[in-house]
């Protein structure tokens, strides 16, 4: 059904959204009284930049006042707004109390409820999202001969094949019904999404409710005042995927796995649970576990209700990867489809770009690793993985890590607490600083270390501290040197002053400083 200006406001008021329709020369409740009501809207944005003829415009966020002067010349049909701007434009407001669940409805509505034409899993926790989503990517394109669909961190993509680069973990509502509508198009069947705290929390995902939903683990993370206040408050959002979706996948080790379930309970959700069974005596029960069959940890057996289905080795490394194919395997089971070990093993094809992404100089004897790592539980995996692999041959670590701006302040000493007794040197730099300046936060992230034994410097410009420490291992060959470069992946930008700023990238950097 095409929106309107009528079905709009009905839709609103069904949803206790909205209070009146104004304009300058009317207040009302009857979107009937406006010429035009039953027009359908030509394009839906909430970026005033793109408003035609025919745009219904939301206004979220920061919006000023002074953005819809000469908006009308424009065609602006109408706009739904917290606030009424009837001295800004003719063009009447559908006034709500909340812009963004109203964006979340009208936009879902405005594409043809994309979302009910396919299969969506989604997908959250503290870590392991993006690496979940490709796996599962991975099988349902398997089994589905390439009509999955993905929303990730790191990439979009809506036709099976095609990755493009993406902003959000989780995108606006108006977005992510645009590319669930795109994927429709061409012929998608599935589509697998990351669901960050933040998409509960600004309601990115409102109104949308997962035919799977997966909850992968929970540590404290993203507590600021622009983020989430307290970890209470970063959990109950990310519960919020047990209340929207038909069954729910469970790390059956995560922390607060006793509240989820009784939510579940409570929710009458179906519960698929998964686990890593790394040593024998943790044994979990759960429907899904991965288990290692080597001692250097390579090669994983993974298992469904007792069922066998074979020894995975992944591309990726690091045990808790395993843990992501054991939950994108309980996403398989959960959604009834018979994989067969063809389509399973597609995750062994998986690399993420910035993901455990190892470079090795065999003639310095280094190795460097390019991770998204960038809070404590993630550091501490990190770091446990490197111990695995090398921890025999006594290696010389050097962690170059910064930390984001104006957000996450915990993130900071999180990260040092969990690598100071546990490396050589820390080398600290520019992460997405933003508007806060990058020497500020190096120096506080300094000021937790407290072990005298490890080294510790600020080096401000990123591809400069990359350097030193390929430099320093370069002067080393006796010993082996492990470089771990955390926090920006493989990404091609830093941003600074709200801006995303070119960037070589730390992969590129040490593909080339290496190579």
């Amino acid at each position: 059904m095409a929106l309107t200006l009528a079905s709009a406001a009905q839709l609103l008021q069904e949803h206790h959204l909205l209070h009146e329709i104004i304009r300058a020369d009317r207040w009302t409740l009857d979107a009937n009284e406006f010429e035009g009501s039953h027009t359908p809207f030509s394009s839906v944005t909430y970026d005033t930049r793109q408003v035609g003829d025919g745009t219904l415009l939301f206004c979220k966020g920061a919006f000023r006042p002074e953005f819809l002067d000469g908006i009308d010349a424009r065609g602006l049909a109408a706009y739904v707004s917290e606030t009424e701007f009837h001295d800004r434009t003719a063009a009447p407001g559908l006034i709500v109390s909340d812009v963004r669940k109203a964006m979340s409805l009208l936009s879902a509505e405005f594409y043809g409820r994309p979302q009910e034409k396919l299969t969506v899993v989604g997908i959250t926790g503290t870590k392991g999202k993006t690496t979940t989503a490709y796996f599962t990517h991975a099988v349902l394109n398997a089994v589905s001969g390439g009509k999955a669909a993905l929303f990730s961190s790191v990439d979009n993509c809506v036709d099976g094949h095609t990755y493009v680069e993406s902003d959000l973990t989780t995108p606006e509502s108006l977005d992510a019904f645009r590319m669930m509508r795109e994927a429709v198009e061409h012929g998608m069947r599935y589509l697998v999404m990351e669901v960050s705290s933040q998409a509960y929390k600004v309601d990115r995902v409102y109104g949308l409710t997962f035919d799977i939903g997966v909850f992968l683990n929970v540590s404290p993370d993203h507590i600021s005042p622009i983020e989430h206040p307290t970890f209470e408050d970063y959990l109950w959002c990310k519960r919020q995927i047990v209340d929207n979706c038909r069954t729910l996948v469970l790390g059956v080790d995560a922390d607060h796995a006793d509240l989820i379930r009784q939510q579940a309970e409570r929710d009458n959700r179906k519960v698929i649970t998964f686990a890593l069974h790394d040593t024998a005596a943790h044994a979990t029960p759960a429907d899904v576990t991965a288990s290692p069959v080597d001692a250097g940890h390579t090669r994983y057996r993974i298992e469904t209700d007792g069922a066998d289905l074979g020894t995975f080795s992944l591309a990726l490394d690091g045990d808790f990867n395993y843990a992501n194919a054991a939950a994108a395997v309980a996403i398989i089971h959960a959604l009834g489809l018979n994989a067969s070990p063809q389509a399973l093993h597609a995750m062994e094809r998986v690399t993420i770009a910035g993901r455990m992404e190892r470079f090795e100089n065999p003639s310095t004897n280094t190795i460097a690793i390019v991770d998204y790592a960038h809070n404590g539980i993630s550091v501490t995996a990190l770091l446990d993985y490197v111990n695995e692999r090398f921890g025999e041959r006594h290696p010389n670590i050097t962690l170059v890590t910064g930390s984001a701006g104006n957000k996450a302040y915990d993130r900071r000493k999180e990260i040092v607490e969990a690598a100071q007794h546990r490396i050589s040197r820390f080398i600290f730099t520019e992460d997405d600083t933003d508007t806060e300046p990058t020497e500020d936060i190096c120096k506080q992230m300094a000021g937790y270390v407290t072990n005298p034994q490890v080294e510790s410097d600020i080096i401000l410009d990123r591809a400069q501290a990359i350097e030193d420490a390929a430099t320093a291992a370069k002067s080393n060959p006796e010993r082996l040197d492990v470089i771990l470069a955390i926090g920006k992946g493989n990404e091609r930008w830093i941003k600074r002053l709200n801006r995303h700023t070119p960037y070589e990238g730390d992969d590129a950097l040490f593909g080339r400083l290496l190579g």
